[in-house]
C-alpha cells in the first residue's frame, strides 16, 4: 500500500509539475492559418494546396534569428504551450519549459510550432492540417487513400516553407519529442546551416525492425475494421471501433507500467463481471475502451495510418547509412533519452551519442528519469529546465 501511495504521488507530482505554469496566469495563444501551394513529396507526388495551421510564443526580433522551431509528437498538436481561452482545463504540452521566464524563455526567444502534414486530430476545431480526410481538387471528393505517401522528410519542407513566409533563415533552435524528434533531427540532417542547435527528446534517429512492427500494430485494428472500407469510410460510418483500439495500443505502448498500474488504484484482478460471464469485459477495460473512444472521435483514421507510415520510414537524412546522415549535422545537440522509455528505447540514442561523438560532434547526453516511459520526455521534462535553459544561452 505505502508503495502504491508513493507511486500515485508521483503520477499527481509529475501530472502538476507539467500543468500547472498555466494555471496561474495562462499565456494565450491564437492558431493561424498557412497555406502553400505545388508541394512536392519525397516521393515525388505533388499536392496541389497544402494547409497547416500553427502558433507562436515571443516576439520575432528585427534580426529573425531569435526563433525556436517545436516539432510535435505522433498524436499532438501545435498546440505546444500557453492557452486558447482562459478557461481552458489544460494548456500546451510543454507549458511547463515553455512561456515568460522559463526554460524557453518567450520574452527572449520567438517560438513557433505548427501541425504537421496528416495530423492525426482531424475532428479537433484548433487543428488545420492537409491529409486523407481532405479535399482533392481534381476530384472535389477526399482525398482517401489517393493521398500520396508522406515521411517526416515532407513534415520539415511544409516547416521550411512557413518559416520562409515569415523571412526566417536561421533556426536558434529546433526541439522535439517522439516523432517530433525526428522532425528536429532531420532538420538538422537536412539543413544544417540553418539549424544553431537540436534538442532531441525521447526519439530515434532510425527505425529498427523491432519499432516498425510495433507501429504495424497501431494500424493493425484501423485495417480489419468493417468500416474502414479501404480508406473509403467518409461521408459513411467511421472505423471508430478500430481507431480506438488503436488508441488503447497508442497509450499502453507510451506508459510505463510503474504509472500505468499507479493510474488504476481500485483495480481488482478477480473482476467479478469478468468472472460470471465472458461476454462481459473487465471493468478496467471498459474504463479504457471509454476513454479511447473519446479519443477517437477528434481523429481521422487514415490520418493515423499515414502517421504510421512516416514514422515506419523515417530514418535522418533518408539515407541507407545513418553514420553519414549524422555526419551533416553542424547544430550543437543535446539528447534527452527516457531511461525507462519502452517505445523508442534510449540505448538506442545512447549508440547515436557515441557515433555523433566519435564524428567529433558538438553533442551532450542526459537521460530523464520518471515513471512514464515514453511519456517521460512530456511529462517529466522540467527536471530538465535548468539544462535546457543553459543549453540555448550557450
Amino acid at each position: 500500500m505505502k508503495t502504491t501511495l508513493i507511486i500515485i504521488g508521483l503520477l499527481l507530482f509529475y501530472t502538476s509539475a507539467a500543468f500547472s505554469a498555466g494555471k496561474a496566469a495562462p499565456m494565450l495563444v491564437e492558431k493561424q492559418h498557412f497555406t502553400t501551394k505545388d508541394f512536392t513529396t519525397v516521393s515525388g507526388k505533388k499536392i496541389a494546396k497544402v494547409d497547416i495551421g500553427w502558433e507562436s510564443y515571443g516576439t520575432l526580433n528585427k534580426a529573425k534569428d531569435n526563433v525556436i522551431l517545436i516539432t510535435h509528437y505522433f498524436s499532438g498538436t501545435s498546440h505546444a504551450a500557453g492557452k486558447y481561452n482562459a478557461d481552458d482545463a489544460l494548456p500546451g504540452y510543454w507549458d511547463a519549459i515553455i512561456g515568460p521566464g522559463k526554460a524557453i524563455d518567450t520574452n527572449k526567444y520567438f517560438v513557433i510550432s505548427s501541425d504537421t502534414l496528416v495530423n492525426a486530430n482531424w475532428h479537433d476545431p484548433n487543428v488545420i492540417t492537409t491529409g486523407p480526410a481532405s479535399i482533392n481538387p481534381a476530384t472535389n471528393k477526399p482525398y482517401g487513400l489517393d493521398f500520396p505517401v508522406v515521411t517526416i522528410t515532407d513534415f520539415v519542407n511544409v516547416q521550411k516553407r512557413l518559416l520562409d513566409s515569415l523571412g526566417i533563415k536561421k533556426l536558434h533552435a529546433v526541439m522535439g519529442a517522439s516523432m517530433g524528434s525526428f522532425q528536429a533531427l532531420e532538420w538538422a540532417v537536412r539543413y544544417p546551416d540553418q539549424v544553431e542547435r537540436l534538442i532531441h527528446v525521447i526519439g530515434a534517429a532510425t527505425m529498427d525492425a523491432w519499432t516498425v512492427a510495433a507501429l504495424e500494430k497501431w494500424a493493425l485494428p484501423i485495417r480489419i475494421d468493417k468500416n474502414w472500407q479501404q480508406g473509403n469510410y467518409y461521408n459513411k460510418e467511421r472505423p471508430l471501433d478500430g481507431l480506438a483500439a488503436t488508441m488503447l495500443n497508442i497509450t499502453q505502448d507510451a506508459m510505463h507500467p510503474i504509472i500505468y498500474n499507479a493510474s488504476f488504484p481500485k483495480f481488482t484482478v478477480l473482476d467479478q463481471g469478468a468472472l460470471n460471464d465472458i461476454r462481459t469485459l473487465p471493468q478496467l477495460s471498459q474504463t479504457l475502451a471509454t476513454r479511447a473512444m473519446a479519443r477517437a472521435k477528434t481523429q481521422d483514421a487514415n490520418h493515423v495510418l499515414y502517421l504510421v507510415r512516416a514514422s515506419q520510414l523515417f530514418t535522418a537524412g533518408m539515407q541507407g547509412d545513418l553514420t553519414s546522415a549524422l555526419k551533416n549535422v553542424k547544430a550543437k545537440t543535446l539528447l534527452l533519452p527516457a531511461t525507462n522509455d519502452l517505445l523508442l528505447r534510449p540505448e538506442n540514442m545512447r549508440t547515436v551519442y557515441k557515433a555523433m561523438k566519435a564524428a567529433g560532434k558538438d553533442v551532450e547526453m542526459s537521460e530523464i528519469e520518471g515513471g512514464w516511459g515514453h511519456l517521460d520526455g512530456i511529462f517529466s521534462i522540467s527536471p530538465k529546465a535548468q539544462l535546457i535553459s543553459d543549453f540555448l544561452k550557450e
